[in-house]
């Protein structure tokens, strides 16, 4: 099939069948292998929820061209999630002499001053104060980690490294520093103008790289909130510090990336397993969702199909709790992209059907009543929602919300009902795209009770999940109670009229 005839295909189908579809949400990065309509079309087919779009790569004009399609390719389908990750205080090598440079173990290297090395065991950097902030015995990882110096002297503007692990290295390539307390901001100039851009586009979600503190998502937040942008705040958790201060940061943003990249250079990699599960673990406590990131299909960036320890990753970060799982390269650059989410979205079907429910709702472990999302009213009636559907056998549940936060609350039940969240604003839609288990549906009439529910009752007929006498729960508010969904209705669908 032609990528015209992809394309025409893929805006031809109606919303994907809740029944037949992945609970758990699929993050796909865009990037030369994908970024033509056509392909994104044939990515959103094989079970695309959100995209990446990656502000270390590529130009702001690039990146505006890529948002129109997107935002065509979901007007035509169904609703569809944009986030914007920034690139953070990212600490690159300038430029080597020597390019690639083969570090040999035991060789001294130095850090000097500037961005252009002048001899070729010397190394500079993007961040002139490293020199200033290395000491003697400080870690130096280059190239992803594979590259290890130990700092052995320091003088005030050259700092020499021992090589402990051999490897190539090149000039722009990252330089991690675990346990470095450096006093580079959390937001770089970059980072900033790519921020304006992406309120300005109206973007979903936005990951902030690097993350140490509640702080720098804070920082965030209120430079979005300059510019008028309500987008979901997601924090990156990449840094030691980020993990000393997890709790706060998790409250602090609206969601969590585990960026298992720069994590596993800057922590022991045999410690990663055990930092997801935890991050994860305190996510769902806090009600935020996550999501798990980094060569979950690697291999597939060159070959049709993935590795058996890839596939067991991608299932463990579904039973770990995780709500989306993301597709870097393998989408961005890869040979196979349309089918690395096809893998994904089998492996997530085959997967999600052990999830074991949870027997209450995870309300946040807090005595604040403002440390949860939504009013306890909601809570409570949320929870009422999931019961009855349990024991009604209902077929489908209806989630009717504002800014999606009752939807949120639902998919932390991991039920394997499915759940529609309907809204009758465009951006709560797509930001409930990261949900997991939760379908938005676009033109339900949410003001009208009635209308709504024969509104589901023809969508449910249309897409074969419903027929005469099956249960429907529904969730709304009477707005008596403000802030609160206090009304749940159970519905049977009626018969076919003679």
């Amino acid at each position: 099939m032609t990528e015209a005839a992809i394309y025409s295909h893929a805006i031809a189908q109606p919303a994907s069948r809740p029944s037949l579809s992945a609970r758990t949400k699929i993050v796909a990065t865009v990037g030369p292998a994908c970024s033509s309509p056509e392909q994104l079309a044939a990515l959103v087919a094989a079970g695309v929820d959100i995209f990446r779009l990656n502000m270390a790569h590529g130009q702001l004009d690039e990146h505006t061209e890529t948002v129109r399609a997107i935002r065509q390719l979901s007007d035509r389908t169904r609703p569809l999630a944009i986030l914007v990750d920034l690139a953070g205080p990212k600490i690159r090598l300038g430029q080597l002499v020597q390019d690639p440079l083969l570090c040999r173990r035991d060789v001294e290297l130095e850090f000097v001053r500037g961005e252009t090395a002048q001899g070729p065991l010397q190394l500079v950097s993007n961040y002139d104060r490293l020199v200033d902030e290395l000491d003697i015995g400080d870690p130096v990882m280059l190239a992803d980690g594979t590259v290890r110096l130990m700092v052995t002297q320091k003088t005030a503007d050259s700092v020499k490294c021992r090589v402990l692990n051999a490897g190539d290295v090149r000039s722009r390539q990252g330089i991690n520093l675990p346990g470095a307390k450096l006093s580079v901001p959390a937001l770089t100039d970059h980072d900033r103008k790519c921020a304006r851009w992406a309120a300005e586009q109206q973007a979903d979600l936005i990951s902030l790289s690097f993350v140490r503190s509640p702080r720098d998502v804070d920082s965030l937040r209120q430079l979005l909130k300059q510019h008028g942008s309500q987008a979901t705040v997601i924090a990156k958790i990449e840094k030691q510090e980020a993990l000393q201060e997890l709790e706060q940061i998790v409250r602090a943003a609206d969601g969590i990336m585990v960026a298992r990249g720069d994590l596993g250079v800057e922590v022991d990699v045999a410690h990663i397993p055990l930092f997801q599960k935890q991050i994860i673990r305190v996510c769902n406590q806090w009600q935020r969702p996550v999501i798990v990131a980094t060569q979950m299909l690697d291999s597939m960036q060159r070959l049709p199909r993935p590795t058996r320890a890839e596939v067991t990753d991608v299932a463990n970060a579904i039973l770990d709790g995780a709500d989306a799982c993301m597709l870097s390269g393998e989408t961005a650059i890869g040979l196979y992209p349309v089918e690395s989410v096809e893998t994904m979205t089998r492996i997530l079907l085959a997967i999600e059907p052990s999830l074991v429910r949870a027997a209450s709702p995870s309300a946040p472990p807090s005595d604040d009543p403002n440390s949860a999302l939504t009013h306890p009213v909601t809570q409570s009636v949320v929870f009422g929602a999931g019961r009855i559907s349990d024991h009604l056998k209902a077929k489908l549940v209806v989630m009717v919300t504002r800014t999606g936060a009752t939807a949120l609350i639902a998919s932390n039940y991991r039920s394997q009902i499915p759940t529609l969240g309907v809204s009758d604003d465009e951006a709560t839609l797509r930001r409930m795209c990261l949900y997991w288990g939760i379908t938005p549906l676009r033109g339900a009439p949410c003001a009208d009770v009635r209308k709504l529910l024969a509104y589901i009752d023809q969508w449910g007929r249309q897409q074969q999940i419903l027929k005469p006498r099956d249960w429907v729960v529904l969730v709304t508010g009477s707005g008596l109670e403000p802030g609160a969904h206090n009304v749940l209705f159970v519905h049977e669908v009626p018969g076919t009229k003679s």
